[in-house]
């Protein structure tokens, strides 16, 4: 039996790479698994030799402990990977195939998922619909950033690429797929972008740009990103964005309309979330400060898509309704506005297919947009401690060193 190695969740600011059992057809008991998922069957899933597995931005949020994640948590939820082992209620998916595992865990049989709202399946979390790999309060399903992984309802959820060759060619674009390429898309989707908008992308780390991105793709005439960090920034800008650096010139409105003639845009899409800062210098973390900020500058009758993570649990927050996920959000703004607001989890099967065949055609380039960046399964620690200090780069874990 080939061992396993991961990037493991060790409290506030530490990760390590740890050996972890190899993986089987079943959900065993570990550091964060719901106790009613412990010895759960999995004949209907596979198991992968992850080829990429990529650091998200939430992974962070657990990571600088703002979060009730346990230390022992296997990290990661953007996985690639190649089959090589199937489980006996497997029809489809066949040892060898080269697949995208959308990040979100879905069964393809309860009503949610049926309705296409595979984000908030029904039967994967015994605590609440939805569920996600190597995240805290998702179920207890082990994390990706590993060098092989358990993957649960393969037929259903599975992306197959059409041509190993062409796909790895191309993977630093496929593994995108897993999770930002969606959520990116699914916020432009969810703010209404259409030819000619123009869009307010609040936001540009990773997210934040494969959301500008995507409201490329989808014809936006003007698509405008707002940070607080000059690198970032200068990224978004690399492929054709504006962008408003709110450290140096606080008020959003102003800097708008110096771009667009107007103080306002058709749309706004929220890619930071609940660890927030107010503009300015010397502003401290104000968790709905982009929430109140897109609603300000977006027209009356406006959709806000809000792809930024909120959660229900913040031991780090500035205050005790903030903990608890209690906002101070100008809902009385929005609702004199007839904004509609969008958010929650991507459904990533609703745009998967779609969007690897825009990677596969040349119309997306979405690696080059979030300067994906190649790292080895020994060097996740050092990228978690880069990432988390604002660089500009999305970070690619190869863990057989098998890309050049």
């Amino acid at each position: 039996m080939a061992g396993n190695r991961a990037i493991v969740y060790r409290g506030p600011g530490r990760v390590t790479v740890e050996d972890i059992s190899f993986p089987d057809l079943i959900l065993r008991d570990g550091p964060g698994v719901n106790p009613l998922n412990v010895g759960r069957k999995c004949e209907h899933g596979v198991i992968l030799k992850v080829i990429t597995t990529n650091i998200c931005g939430s992974d962070q949020h657990m990571v600088r402990g703002r979060t009730t994640a346990p230390s022992g948590l296997v990290l990661g939820h953007e996985i690639t990977g190649e089959v090589i082992e199937v489980g006996r209620d497997v029809e489809f998916i066949k040892k060898g195939d080269l697949v995208s595992v959308p990040f979100n865990i879905a069964c393809g049989r309860c009503r949610s998922c049926k309705e296409q709202h595979t984000h908030i399946c029904e039967n994967v979390n015994p605590d609440r619909p939805g569920s996600a790999y190597g995240y805290v309060d998702m179920g207890g399903w082990v994390g990706g950033q590993s060098e092989y992984v358990m993957v649960p309802y393969a037929d259903f959820q599975l992306l197959k690429f059409p041509d190993k060759d062409q796909a790895m060619e191309k993977i630093l674009d496929l593994t995108m797929l897993s999770d930002i390429f969606p959520t990116g898309y699914h916020g432009a989707v969810s703010a209404g972008v259409k030819p000619g908008s123009t869009v307010y992308v609040a936001g540009a780390g990773p997210v934040g740009l494969a959301a500008a991105h995507s409201a490329q793709l989808l014809g936006a005439s003007v698509v405008i990103v707002g940070d607080l960090n000059s690198e970032r920034l200068a990224q978004a800008r690399s492929f054709g964005c504006e962008t408003v650096n709110l450290k140096e010139h606080p008020n959003l409105g102003e800097q708008i309309e110096q771009i667009l003639g107007i103080p306002e845009v058709d749309c706004a899409i929220d890619c930071v979330g609940f660890e927030a800062h107010g503009h300015g210098a010397g502003a401290g973390e104000a968790p709905a400060a982009v929430l109140n900020s897109i609603m300000d500058v977006t027209r009356a009758g406006g959709r806000l898509g809000i792809p930024g993570l909120y959660v229900t649990g913040d031991p780090g927050a500035v205050d005790e309704d903030a903990k608890i996920g209690t906002l101070k959000v100008r809902l009385g703004l929005g609702w004199a506005k007839a904004h509609t607001f969008v958010t929650g989890q991507t459904p990533v099967m609703k745009y998967h297919r779609d969007l690897m065949m825009a990677i596969l055609s040349g119309k997306a380039q979405i690696a080059k947009a979030v300067n994906a960046t190649l790292i080895s399964l020994d060097q996740a620690p050092a990228a978690y401690a880069e990432f988390d200090q604002g660089a500009s780069k999305k970070f690619v874990i190869d863990p057989h060193g098998v890309l050049k």
